[in-house]
């Protein structure tokens, strides 16, 4: 009996090949005879670059690299095994989590450190990129990162904007001279799950400002700033991305890839899932194991687990999932290729506690799906 298991990570305790490693014991608890292949898996947020790395027998490469207010820490970044491929999550150079809360400020934060990796990366000799734009500190529509890749970002005096947000609305034009012109010869792959525009009520400012440090006036001037990035993006690429869909992704990140780089926004679990070839792995598979840290009817919008659900219906294998917690509305996940969702908690306890025994409730549950789900088997017969 062949059981592939493809679970994302349970943010805070366990990494997806930590989850994968789990449910592996608790299968061979029972049979030491099944055929099990490990997927770890990820939708293009944390997690993925090291889910990718173990896949595609990569490495993670470590790199001094500026945060959202320009000091220097380590970021890192994943170079899969062709040495080829770079997979890149821009939360390691301009996330959120790098800054104190008292230091949360879109109108300064750089994505400068995101450019960093990517330039790292070219010089490796990367021809292929997978860059998950989520967890953004910023708001500065992608000028850093295309500042550490050469651009500059002039105003109509010819000086260099500030970093940042703060200084858009001076733009006047943008400096391609120095642009390092081997992106261009790349594949580049952005994984967004957001289709805000880059402006407006449902814009980069007002829906993900708040989180990022903004009040009600600052969020008014940073959409201000970023209407004006746009119209100057348009002068000079000749493209409208003021009302694209995801534009406004990570605070206008998404409008530099497209205008910019010329590259493509995709669902970040559709890109994990062919990079990871998941299709070819679920080959006479009988049983598909998935899960993540809380599974509810959010899931079905493009999580991990909808993600192992959708391809392993393509070819009829039930799918269990396990997760730290149960949500609302589930019932409806079963509608759209679940069999079975179960929770790692097998009796009451505190969230400290089930995050510290996380592996072991994680092993314990998958003994339980599988004794139940091969006495079905065996009465079916």
């Amino acid at each position: 009996m062949k059981i592939v298991i493809a679970p994302d990570s349970f943010k805070g305790s366990l990494t997806a090949l930590q989850v994968a490693s789990a449910i592996e014991e608790g299968l061979n608890k029972y049979d030491k005879d099944f055929i099990i292949e490990k997927v770890p898996m990820g939708d293009g947020g944390e997690g993925t670059v090291e889910s990718l790395v173990s896949l595609r027998n990569g490495e993670i490469i470590t790199v001094e690299v500026k945060d959202p207010l320009m000091r220097e820490i380590k970021g890192f970044y994943g170079l899969l095994g062709d040495k080829k491929t770079a997979v890149i999550e821009m939360a390691a150079a301009s996330g959120l989590p790098l800054l104190k809360q008292n230091e949360r400020n879109p109108l300064i934060a750089s994505t400068y450190g995101t450019g960093q990796l990517i330039k790292d990366a070219l010089e490796r000799g990367c021809k292929k990129f997978i860059i998950g734009i989520g967890g953004s500190a910023t708001n500065d529509g992608g000028t850093g990162m295309l500042k550490a890749l050469g651009i500059k970002f002039l105003s109509k005096d010819n000086k260099e904007l500030k970093d940042g947000a703060i200084e858009l609305d001076q733009l006047d034009k943008i400096d391609m001279t120095n642009f390092d012109k081997r992106i261009f010869e790349c594949e580049i792959k952005v994984a967004c799950d957001v289709e805000n525009t880059l402006c407006g009520e449902n814009g980069a400012s007002f829906i993900f400002g708040p989180q990022k440090g903004a009040d009600k006036q600052m969020m008014k001037v940073l959409d201000e700033n970023l209407h004006h990035y746009g119209e100057i993006l348009e002068n000079t690429f000749n493209m409208n991305v003021i009302n694209v869909p995801g534009a406004g992704a990570a605070g206008g990140m998404g409008a530099a890839f497209i205008a910019v780089i010329k590259a493509k926004l995709e669902r970040g679990i559709d890109i994990v899932v062919q990079e990871s070839k998941l299709s070819e792995k679920l080959e006479d598979c009988d049983l598909v194991f998935t899960g993540e840290g809380r599974i509810d009817y959010q899931t079905k919008f493009g999580k991990t687990p909808f993600g192992v659900a959708n391809e392993a219906k393509k070819k009829n294998i039930p799918v269990i999932a396990i997760a730290g917690s149960i949500g609302e509305g589930t019932e409806t996940l079963y509608e759209v290729g679940f069999d079975g969702i179960f929770s790692i908690i097998d009796k009451p306890m505190t969230l400290d506690d089930s995050i510290k025994n996380g592996s072991e409730l994680v092993k314990e549950a998958a003994y339980r799906i599988i004794n139940l789900y091969m006495t079905h088997e065996r009465k079916s017969k």
